[in-house]
């Protein structure tokens, strides 16, 4: 089965996850956006092997710490969707407009796609391609342990912001709804920040995406 920690990072409190399979110990970071002393000293504490970094998206929050990270772990960076490769061209822009240190520019070993699969150890995570937030959002599904990894695509009791360049309300709210709840009211997901939730939660109580909204 999937097990997970959460270790927010940066000053926007992003949810860098580590996640891993209890069989084999194989593991991967994701969104690791910086405060990468935190992130070494949680994988210090736990007994896993670190394979891969992956993305969800290409804001400096969530990738600010991943050419670091790379470095020191020596693994490859997997993703997002290369429809975010102009975000991460932009990495010196975006630092200074978040009021970031620079960060070192990299590029990712492996874009993914909608329906690609990601291997860790006996688990595969299904990536689903979610734009609206950014045009190259993807998630990550494990259907056994009933887990998304969804970015900043939907929180609990609110949905990513789309007023960055390239985003889109329309295909955002499609994303949640068309692809992200078809999976189950009892998946349980990560956000990009915040606490955890179920789809089903948030259909009944969402007042962005809530059923009630578009019954």
């Amino acid at each position: 089965m999937l097990q997970y920690r959460i270790q927010p990072v940066t000053p926007y409190q992003q949810n860098c996850s580590v996640i891993w399979c209890d069989q084999t110990g194989s593991a991967a970071v994701i969104d690791p956006g910086g405060d990468i002393a935190s992130i070494t000293g949680l994988l210090d504490r736990l007994d896993i092997h670190v394979e891969k970094i992956i993305l969800t998206h290409g804001h400096l929050d969530h990738v600010g710490g991943t050419a670091e990270l790379k470095a020191a772990l020596e693994v490859p960076v997997i993703g997002p969707h290369q429809g975010d490769g102009f975000w991460l061209s932009a990495l010196a822009d975006q630092a200074r407009m978040m009021n970031f240190a620079p960060v070192p520019p990299f590029n990712p070993d492996r874009w993914l796609n909608d329906g690609d699969q990601i291997a860790l150890g006996k688990l595969t995570l299904e990536v689903l391609h979610c734009p609206g937030h950014t045009p190259g959002h993807v998630v990550l599904f494990e259907k056994h342990s009933k887990m998304a990894f969804v970015g900043d695509v939907l929180f609990a009791g609110s949905i990513g912001r789309t007023d960055f360049p390239r985003g889109d309300h329309a295909s955002l709210i499609a994303s949640i709804r068309e692809k992200l709840f078809p999976l189950g009211d009892d998946i349980t997901f990560v956000p990009g920040h915040g606490p955890t939730s179920t789809f089903g939660e948030e259909r009944r109580t969402n007042p962005f995406v809530s059923d009630s909204r578009f019954g």
